[in-house]
């Protein structure tokens, strides 16, 4: 069967909705997701539709040491070298929690479980500082690729972002 491609509208998505709450009588959880709650209508997120709103953050510390003693079966110990530091790259690195615990079941053993994940936060920091730099690039070359024109109308100078430096042509 293929694709129906029905389109849905804000009006249909709130139609459906408000037919749900009046359909299953008192006992009713629907779950929305989504990044970016400032883009959504405020008629979906008004009090009755929505009522109750939680902000699932990055994983922190405390965070961390929970899923470790439950995905580990161990006590956390804070003066365990990979104890610190996965805490201390979980400060730096922004990773959620369900990262940190699909890399804690890869293993039984804390030490090989606390070791990949030391890996995978460092490369995610890696990644996350190879992003970073493409960003940096992308808004100098925005900022830098301007062009000076003559009282003719040709260009006379142009700025452009090559390998890490401006270069002027």
């Amino acid at each position: 069967m293929g694709n129906l491609g029905a389109t849905i509208t804000l009006a249909g998505l709130l139609n459906f909705i408000d037919g749900l709450w009046s359909s299953c009588g008192d006992e009713r959880i629907i779950i929305f997701t989504t990044n970016n709650k400032e883009k959504l209508d405020p008629a979906l997120l008004r009090p009755g539709r929505m009522d109750m709103h939680i902000h699932m953050s990055y994983l922190t510390t405390q965070g961390f040491k929970v899923l470790a003693e439950n995905y580990l079966q161990v006590q956390y110990d804070h003066n365990h070298w990979w104890f610190r530091e996965v805490q201390d790259l979980i400060e730096e690195v922004q990773v959620t929690p369900a990262e940190v615990a699909e890399e804690l079941m890869k293993s039984d053993d804390v030490e090989v479980s606390l070791g990949r994940l030391a890996r995978f936060l460092k490369r995610k920091m890696i990644k996350n500082e190879e992003k970073g730099i493409e960003i940096q690039k992308r808004k100098k070359m925005k900022s830098c690729d301007h062009n000076t024109m003559n009282s003719n109308g040709k260009l006379t100078e142009r700025e452009l972002w090559s390998n890490g430096k401006i270069v002027h042509v």
